[in-house]
């Protein structure tokens, strides 16, 4: 099974709140995030022809910023990937044989979300814009190393306000991301016809 078959069976299964797809997350990107006003749920998605080389970093970014994470793997990965993730980790097996994904292991509650990996979700404008909400002074000077700094030492922001914050951001992009979408693909449409136009021409 690939990559867009497993998502067709996620999909459906997301109820409540959005998904976004191929959320940039640290030094990553989430395939698919499911964002509510209560929770942020990362998925990683491992079809046949993908490895498991990244397998490390992706799980290290997302359990900075996620409050459950699921990997969903085919048969094929499913022995060699249960050794790399800790048991709090959800996994999930795609086959073609059943029509839905089958069950591993549900994930838990992830502890270790951290307010400067979280905060970098959103864009840095809107993150200063939290802090000035927060009564920070000179919040809006601030460069995105200073902020990250600030984020990582300061105990005056509750991590449950701050992650509040950013699924709320999140969600109320959700359209924008939508209409860009569409507008790439449209973009896409026509380049290909242009491409298809020209080479009819060489060929004439």
């Amino acid at each position: 099974m690939n990559d867009p078959e497993i998502r067709a069976r996620l999909y459906p299964l997301l109820q409540g709140g959005v998904y976004i797809d191929e959320l940039p997350t640290g030094t990553t990107r989430a395939d698919v995030v499911h964002i509510t006003p209560q929770f942020m749920h990362g998925y990683e998605v491992k079809g046949d022809g993908d490895t498991l080389q990244r397998v490390a970093n992706q799980l290290r970014c997302y359990a900075e910023v996620y409050d459950f994470v699921t990997f969903i793997v085919t048969e094929k990965h499913l022995a060699r990937l249960l050794p790399l993730l800790p048991d709090w980790v959800g996994i999930a097996v795609a086959s073609p044989e059943a029509g839905a994904l089958r069950p591993h292991r549900a994930a838990c509650y992830n502890a270790t979300v951290q307010r400067a990996p979280l905060a970098g979700l959103l864009l840095l404008d809107e993150v200063k814009q939290y802090l000035l909400a927060r009564g920070l002074a000179g919040a809006s000077t601030l460069r995105q190393r200073e902020v990250a700094h600030y984020l990582r030492t300061a105990h005056t922001v509750p991590l449950s306000d701050l992650a509040h914050y950013v699924r709320e951001r999140l969600i109320a992009r959700l359209p924008e991301r939508l209409l860009l979408r569409e507008e790439r693909k449209a973009e896409r449409g026509r380049r290909a016809a242009a491409q298809q136009r020209r080479q009819a021409r060489r060929r004439n």
